[in-house]
């Protein structure tokens, strides 16, 4: 009786789930940093024990504009205090005109 013995196959590539996780671990690392440089610095404290808005300009010149014009102005507001700044219903806005 003679003895045969079975072909068998073995692979010869490295299995891929210690490269996939390097991966997936490096895509992690990257979206935390992303995400925490990507957050707006902090504004310095001004006012202690409730929130405080701050506007980066008291009053915005349009010069002389023509009836039915549409114009546009930006400004930027900022919590200065040390209180998280919340609303509770919608801020109401003025416009004044011929100041």
């Amino acid at each position: 009786m003679s003895r045969h013995k079975r072909p068998t196959s073995k692979s010869t590539s490295s299995p891929l789930w210690p490269v996939a996780a390097i991966v997936i671990g490096l895509l992690l690392l990257a979206g935390a940093a992303w995400t925490l440089l990507g957050q707006s610095p902090k504004a310095a404290v001004e006012v202690t024990g409730q929130p405080s808005l701050k506007v980066d300009q008291a009053t915005i010149d349009l010069g002389d504009q023509k009836l039915g014009a549409t114009v546009q102005a930006a400004f930027t507001l900022t919590n200065v205090g040390d209180q998280p700044l919340r609303f509770t219903e919608a801020p109401y806005i003025e416009v004044v005109e011929g100041c």
